[in-house]
């Protein structure tokens, strides 16, 4: 492999991972998958050219492994991916990929159509299907950590734009951890740098020695700060400055894939 193909591997390795993770429902299993695809570019190089760039060409590749070994999940590794899984087998084939490509990585439908080896059109069917099947499954409670008030109030109308309940609005670590021990979400929206200078990182690992198995979305402007390649990493991660459709798809993913008993019609 040539110093620049690996140079555009490595610069979007991180991307290709949160992906796969937040594909298959976890990360073991997604990383088996973006080392999978890594295995092959080794063996053939050819793979990653591309007349949308080494991002689109390294997804490209990544799908022709996953397409391949019959787009399996593998076994869960907690409550979480149980349900995460189980959720995705009632999706029509193809319906998430196509809209974690559009909504978390970005891609544009040609994009989507070469990644995924079809045309445009479909590309565009297949995100609204995801969308219809989300949207329609399920409602609950959402927490906000943000410390910015224009970006939580947006965040806010957003979610409560898809039929959730916003349990409240944290601009620290403190504040976090009071507020979801006195309203129990079932979802929570959080930044990573807060008012005091705490960390959004720190308040969730506490929230979530008490509520092990909610959902995190994390939408951050430093996102190498968790995509590091360490345990753990979060399956839904949106890089700041964000748009709308990015949030709505994450919250309803997470919510869909996430639900638990306390959710509520």
């Amino acid at each position: 492999m040539s110093s620049s193909i690996a140079t555009a591997v490595g610069e979007n390795l991180p991307y290709l991972r949160r992906y796969a993770r937040a594909l298959t429902g976890d990360q073991t299993t997604g990383d088996k998958y973006a080392a999978a695809t890594l295995e092959a570019l080794i063996a053939d190089p050819s793979s990653m050219e591309s007349t949308s760039g080494p991002k689109t060409a390294l997804f490209h590749a990544f799908h022709m492994i996953w397409s391949s070994s019959g787009a399996e999940l593998g076994s869960a590794e907690d409550a979480i991916s149980a349900r995460a899984q189980a959720h995705m087998a009632k999706l029509t084939p193809k319906t998430r990929e196509a809209l974690l490509l559009s909504t978390i990585e970005g891609f544009t439908d040609s994009e989507i159509a070469e990644i995924m080896q079809t045309d445009e059109d479909e590309a565009r069917e297949l995100q609204s299907i995801a969308v219809s099947e989300m949207s329609d499954s399920m409602t609950g409670r959402v927490m906000i950590i943000e410390d910015e008030a224009i970006i939580a109030m947006d965040l806010a109308a957003t979610v409560q734009e898809l039929g959730h309940e916003v349990t409240g609005i944290a601009r620290t670590r403190t504040e976090a951890v009071a507020l979801a021990q006195k309203t129990e979400p079932d979802l929570i929206l959080a930044d990573i740098q807060l008012a005091d200078n705490s960390s959004g990182i720190d308040a969730i690992k506490d929230i979530l020695e008490n509520h092990p198995d909610l959902p995190v979305v994390f939408i951050t402007a430093f996102p190498e700060r968790l995509l590091t390649g360490e345990r753990p990493e979060p399956a839904f991660l949106i890089t700041k400055p964000y748009v709308e459709s990015q949030v709505r798809s994450a919250v309803s993913q997470a919510m869909f894939f996430s639900s638990t008993e306390t959710l509520h019609a």
